[in-house]
């Protein structure tokens, strides 16, 4: 009995130290590789400046080059970037081509540069997860060991873009399957995000933290509690549509009978034209108008619009159909915090920045179908006091949004409703959706008894009549 005890204390003790180790050394990397990525970023966007036009016209030609670029030298840094990591951890053991790493930067900077309505925590992710699995394939790293490490990977680069760890952390984790938490990956993915963040801090990443402490004054409040169920639910469904949009988008474009480079150009020019209509603020990655709703002084509030979320949808869904490369999350906490300004504005305008946070958060909760991470999230963007409230909106908002996803390669590994049957290990693109047997046949009795009222009153009419 004690030999079997020191036995598994001893194994347990050079697993733990060997992951520590490990996720240390990847997290340090990847910390170092995606700051460069940000920096990058960073000094395109200063340099728009420098063009005697404005910026945005050049995004027909960013998208013709985006698209080359991926299609002559990396295929699967197309799209989004967090999908491929998903598909890769499920189908390939983690295995991601090195060459995602800089075609993936550099095609994200040209899109961002250029005003695609896209992110930057997708690729940081990507590239994280590319730097790990390169790392494995260097050292030869079992197949577990690496899927374990591009699992960090994700972890680390998502922390490492928008300055939480923990959050980042968590999202690595619970991000591939629906309803599951690798906890054999926790720790590892812990420590990968720490050390990517603190990484990136050294070497000078400023991260924005939102100062909310304010509504720590707000006592139980049963009217409140109310509205953030409502919000949530509407969050849900904001959601939805934005899952439908990209989806349904990218679906149409890619059924069109002519070239990539076409598309692409074509795509291009009508983002151009709506920027013409509509204004600058729904292209690029939008952090300012971020930045104004969650800002506690509503004055700089005032010139988002109710349709703002609506639109923002729009130019993401034409950005990355049209082949803009970079990543969604960033629109979404967009299309999340004006869809919750929307919201406050409307039916809690005294607590409208409060509203703001929750949307920013839920959507990003059910659309990605990661209530948890979201939550942490925002703790470490908002601070504690949001908590209760954060926690209500992201898991009824991620039940809301059904069994769907912006990751169409996310696998399901429960069931929303008990009245849903719906096949447990599918990928979410490929889910079929009925109702159960017992419900449907308890909404078939109840049809039939209708039916016999409906005939019972027809019958009475007629007697009357007679």
């Amino acid at each position: 009995m004690i030999r079997k005890h020191i036995t598994e204390q001893t194994a347990i003790f050079f697993s733990v130290t060997k992951w520590v180790f490990l996720s240390s050394v990847v997290g340090v990397i990847i910390g170092a590789v995606v700051t460069l990525f940000l920096n990058i970023l960073g000094y395109a966007e200063d340099s728009r400046s420098f063009l005697p036009f404005h910026y945005y016209y050049v995004l027909p030609f960013a998208l013709l080059l985006t698209v080359w670029l991926v299609n002559t030298f990396a295929p699967s840094a197309e799209g989004h970037g967090t999908e491929k990591v998903i598909e890769a951890v499920h189908k390939q053991d983690g295995k991601i081509n090195l060459a995602v790493i800089p075609i993936k930067l550099f095609a994200t900077v040209v899109s961002i540069f250029a005003g695609a309505s896209v992110g930057k925590e997708g690729p940081g992710a990507q590239i994280g997860a590319g730097v790990a699995s390169a790392l494995s394939d260097l050292f030869r790293f079992t197949k577990q060991d690496r899927k374990k490490l591009v699992i960090c990977g994700i972890s680390a680069g998502f922390a490492t873009v928008f300055g939480t760890p923990v959050a980042g952390a968590i999202f690595g984790v619970e991000v591939l399957i629906i309803g599951v938490i690798l906890y054999d990956v926790l720790l590892p993915s812990f420590i990968a995000g720490f050390a990517a963040f603190t990484t990136a801090q050294f070497l000078g990443i400023k991260y924005t933290y939102y100062n909310l402490h304010f509504y720590q004054n707000i006592s139980l409040d049963m009217g409140l509690i109310a509205k953030v169920i409502l919000a949530a639910l509407f969050f849900g469904f904001v959601s939805d549509l934005v899952i439908t949009s990209v989806s349904l988008t990218a679906s149409y474009i890619k059924k069109i009978k002519v070239s990539a480079y076409t598309k692409a150009f074509v795509g291009g020019v009508i983002i151009v034209v709506l920027t013409l209509i509509f204004g600058e603020e729904y292209i690029g990655l939008g952090l300012d108008t971020i930045s104004d709703v969650i800002n506690p002084d509503p004055l700089f509030g005032t010139d988002v619009h109710w349709y703002t979320f609506l639109l923002k949808t729009v130019f993401t869904s034409l950005s990355l159909g049209a082949g803009g490369s970079g990543g969604i999350i960033t629109p979404i906490f967009y299309i999340g915090a004006t869809s919750g300004h929307a919201f406050g504005a409307l039916l809690a305008p005294e607590h409208v920045v409060l509203f703001s946070a929750l949307g920013f958060v839920s959507v990003l909760s059910a659309t990605t179908n990661t209530p948890i991470a979201s939550t942490i999230m925002a703790v470490e963007l908002f601070g504690i006091d949001i908590a209760h409230y954060a926690a209500l909106g992201a898991v009824i908002s991620f039940l809301i949004s059904g069994h769907r996803s912006i990751f169409s390669s996310q696998i399901l590994a429960m069931k929303k409703s008990e009245m849903l049957s719906v096949k447990i290990g599918e990928e979410v693109e490929h889910i079929n959706i009925d109702l159960e047997d017992s419900e449907r046949h308890k909404i078939s009795k109840l049809k039939d008894r209708l039916h016999i009222k409906r005939e019972i009153l027809k019958n009475r009419k007629r007697a009357k009549k007679d």
